[in-house]
């Protein structure tokens, strides 16, 4: 089983009402929540830790879990609020205002993070949920003790609006990279990690020194490149696609990613350590499909296997 860790909250998203003003519309999400539920969808094994709370929000975030067949046996529940999360769109480009504060995911300690048995054979992190304490201190723990004994990918997924010490999540993100076999990144994210003239082939490589199998750097309708620890570089064409909006885009994709990786049994620490360069191509490929489909439509929600053609 793959094991998503990290943020699950909600999305208000901008529509209009019957008055013709402007109204938000609450749908599921979160980075980590929504490769959790594309991957359930995708037909691979999964799993997701969280903290949800028991109020309305935290009930359809729950229900939507086990509607795309996501294990959630492994969920802390609470009477906390659920975090929002409410979207502005610009030309289908999404940007967020977080309401986070004491929420049911932030406030995870590390004594709430469970020990994990050999049924998980992957881990995923990334998001938010690394950015604010207490919750990133548990999801970094877990990461420390989890981590060596299973292939691991982080998408640093960066919110810099949302970071209230710039030095201190630096620093937690870059030691949980050193746990990290995959390392996917927007071109966005590289150049807030590794500032400066460098090219992103550069600051990919550069990533690639604190010790990943492979890089996967996206940028949106530029496709994606992927390099290897042995020096590879492949590079994949983005699909075509009539964009709604790109909420969860990129979590679609890591989804696609992991799920191709696991259906052809290199989701291992060997499979992963030796990964060629057409699994790494095909792999990236593969999350781009998914992707566009998801762009297709309003808000995060990722194809089913059976949609995929």
């Amino acid at each position: 089983m793959i094991l998503c860790c990290g943020e699950a909250l909600i999305d208000m998203i901008p529509a209009p009402t019957l008055t013709g003003a402007q109204g938000f519309v609450p749908h599921v999400g979160g980075a980590i929540f929504n490769t959790a539920i594309a991957l359930g969808r995708l037909g691979a094994p999964t799993g997701m830790l969280t903290g949800l709370s028991t109020d309305l929000f935290g009930q359809q975030l729950a229900a939507e879990l086990e509607a795309s067949q996501v294990d959630t046996s492994r969920i802390i529940t609470s009477s906390r609020p659920t975090t929002l999360a409410f979207v502005q769109l610009d030309g289908g480009h999404a940007t967020y205002t977080f309401f986070d504060e004491r929420s049911a995911g932030r406030m995870l300690t590390p004594r709430d993070m469970p020990d994990l048995n050999t049924d998980i054979s992957a881990l995923y992190l990334g998001g938010i949920s690394l950015a604010c304490e207490p919750g990133a201190d548990a999801y970094a723990a877990l990461l420390k003790t989890e981590g060596p004994h299973r292939p691991v990918m982080i998408d640093p997924n960066i919110r810099p609006g949302f970071i209230d010490d710039v030095p201190a999540f630096r620093s937690r993100l870059e030691e949980a990279m050193t746990f990290a076999d995959i390392i996917k990144v927007s071109d966005e994210d590289l150049h807030w990690l590794a500032p400066g003239p460098s090219s992103l082939a550069d600051k990919a490589r550069s990533l690639l020194q604190k010790g990943p199998a492979a890089v996967i750097v996206t940028q949106g309708a530029d496709g994606a490149t992927g390099y290897l620890k042995t020096g590879a570089e492949i590079h994949v064409p983005a699909l075509r696609a009539k964009v709604v909006d790109t909420v969860g885009a990129g979590d679609t994709f890591n989804a696609g990613v992991l799920a191709h990786l696991h259906e052809n049994g290199h989701l291992t620490t060997s499979g992963v350590s030796d990964m060629s360069a057409e699994t790494l191509q095909n792999a990236i490929a593969f999350g781009a499909k998914v992707a566009a489909m998801t762009v297709s439509r309003a808000g995060a929600n990722p194809p089913w296997a059976s949609e995929i053609k």
